[in-house]
């Protein structure tokens, strides 16, 4: 978590109008604690930590050590970092009080999808129950868990999609097993709400991305075109590129993220999208070819097997709930971009 993009991000998202005070004297746990997302939550908590005199103890939990001293490897001999090697899977193996939890462990590449779907439902099937039992015998304040747009599925007839905007799924699709238990994973937390009153916040998040994300086998539209760009390489698309996204830094998902632990509806889920700058994939792969002037990256339509990827037509996310809340994307497409390949090796 040395990359200078990375410590300006970090100080960047600490400098964001929220309540860090409240962390003060907490203790927080990060499932997934080296995923893209969960690293820059974890790297955010230690920054508040060592620069902003928040005592904020915090807890990553990681299954892979190796990939968690290259994160973290300069916390290891501090008090108030503890990592905590385990598969979420498994009961959460902490004993102390743990005041919140991101719950952010899980893939959603269609790698992971294609080659592990059993894995990808066991996390969020048997991890989120691991985790809202440590949260209800700790009596945890909240637990933010990381969702999907995919909880929505197909619902072409709407323009926008709220919270509620729920279309149809068929649980026998190949990518299936993503977005399904993404959703059985929020009627866990909903139940565990109910019964037991542990508190909750799930945010349905599409298509972020940073600096801290895998370019190469992941099989994301994002960090698919910036790996060929980065390695200098023709881009290749696996359709006719008409299809359109909409992308949200990485910087911007965390001041999200915290903006609903902060001030977040008990039991509520929030939308978490940059809908600014929609773009169709062919546009941002000649984007990004651009960029590398000195390698000459053509765009090549080879439209080849969609196995493990979302087939339906895209649909906007309404993000007015957390909007209301106090929060707005602030980085560019542009500018997003550019941080990314700002830390890689060109």
């Amino acid at each position: 978590m040395k990359s200078e993009v990375i410590i300006e991000d970090l100080q960047s998202i600490s400098e964001a109008d929220l309540p860090w005070r409240e962390l003060d004297g907490k203790t927080v746990l990060v499932s997934g604690a080296t995923g893209m997302l969960a690293s820059y939550v974890t790297g955010l908590l230690l920054y508040l930590h060592e620069h902003a005199g928040i005592n904020i103890t915090v807890i990553a939990l990681c299954r892979n050590r190796q990939k968690a001293e290259q994160y973290f490897g300069s916390y290891l001999a501090k008090p108030y970092f503890h990592l905590l090697i385990q598969d979420v899977c498994t009961p959460i193996a902490y004993e102390g009080k743990v005041d919140y939890v991101f719950h952010l462990a899980g893939n959603a590449s269609p790698y992971f999808i294609n080659s592990d779907p059993v894995g990808i439902m066991k996390c969020n099937l048997l991890g989120t129950i691991n985790v809202l039992e440590y949260a209800r015998k700790c009596l945890s304040k909240k637990v933010l868990f990381a969702s999907t747009r995919e909880v929505y599925g197909k619902n072409e007839e709407a323009e926008l999609l709220d919270e509620q905007a729920f279309g149809t799924l068929n649980p026998l699709d190949d990518r299936s097993c993503y977005p399904e238990s993404k959703r059985a994973a929020e009627s866990l937390l909903k139940s565990y709400y109910l019964q037991y009153g542990v508190n909750f916040n799930a945010i349905r998040i599409a298509h972020s991305y940073g600096p801290t994300m895998k370019l190469e086998n992941d099989g994301r539209v994002m960090a698919d075109l910036m790996g060929d760009v980065v390695a200098g390489r023709d881009i290749v698309l696996k359709s006719s590129g008409e299809a359109v996204r909409a992308f949200l830094y990485i910087t911007d998902a965390v001041v999200g993220m915290f903006t609903a632990l902060f001030y977040g509806e008990p039991a509520m889920a929030y939308n978490l999208a940059n809908e600014s700058e929609p773009v169709s994939i062919k546009d941002l792969a000649h984007m990004l070819a651009a960029l590398r002037e000195d390698k000459n990256i053509q765009v090549v339509v080879s439209e080849g097997e969609h196995r493990g990827y979302c087939a339906y037509r895209r649909t906007a996310l309404d993000t007015s709930a957390i909007e209301q809340l106090g929060w707005k994307p602030q980085i560019s497409l542009k500018e997003g971009i550019n941080r990314v390949l700002r830390t890689a090796a060109m």
